[in-house]
């Protein structure tokens, strides 16, 4: 039989950089990408859009089976391409109210293990960037590079105030800062795939960090970890 194809798990917290980081290493290296956080957001939004109740466990984890979801890298921009049921959704899966809502369906036993295999295949040749909060722990826990991104609660706060505001959406940074603080605790105390570093991973705080300086460290580790 032949070799899994190679796995780049990034797992942290919300606002640490996973997902700008991930998408950046999986274009210059040309590996798929798998962003499981926005396939909780797509099933939050799946879940508003058709009516489901995000405390009913069961209808949640039926419909996660059977969402219709892919995500795409473009070439020029390295921006990430989110559809559900092949619509683009783009900034309807970034707001704070779907993000609250999708950290409430991740902390779902049931959601979670439907949605677990549906995570796995996207291992595929040429290799994997997989970007989340479980990624390195339950998800992919033979992945070749493990990494755990982090940076302050505040730091993470002001990041996704300037996201907001680049995108004309008005936000508050103390309102911000705790809903990150909130979201934090949801996913480190809850019992399915709790957020902390796998034990063989590389924790890397971002919080002085800029973009490329983590984009380098991510590629230096890679060339070092799947070097042929």
């Amino acid at each position: 039989m032949s070799e899994p194809a190679p796995v780049l798990t990034l797992d942290g917290p919300s606002g640490s950089g996973k997902g700008t980081i991930a998408s950046r290493v999986a274009r210059t290296l040309n590996w798929h990408l798998l962003d499981s956080g926005a396939l909780y957001r797509l099933g939050a939004l799946g879940a508003t859009r058709r009516a489901i109740d995000i405390a009913d466990e069961g209808a949640l984890a039926d419909y996660a089976l059977q969402m219709d979801v892919d995500f795409e890298v473009l070439p020029d921009s390295g921006e990430v391409v989110a559809r559900l049921d092949g619509e683009p959704v783009g900034n309807a899966i970034r707001t704070e109210q779907i993000g609250n809502d999708a950290s409430k369906v991740a902390a779902l036993e049931a959601v979670r293990a439907a949605l677990l295999q549906r995570q796995r295949d996207f291992r595929q040749a040429p290799g994997l960037v997989a970007d989340g909060r479980d990624m390195g722990t339950t998800v992919f826990p033979d992945a070749g590079l493990k990494i755990y991104l982090t940076a302050s609660a505040e730091v993470r706060a002001e990041r996704r105030y300037k996201q907001l505001k680049e995108k004309g959406i008005s936000a508050s940074l103390a309102g911000l800062l705790r809903e990150i603080t909130e979201r934090d605790a949801r996913d480190t105390e809850r019992q399915s795939s709790p957020l902390k570093p796998a034990a063989d991973a590389i924790v890397l705080d971002t919080s002085t960090l800029d973009i490329d300086q983590v984009v380098e460290q991510v590629l230096a580790g890679c060339r070092d970890r799947f070097a042929e």
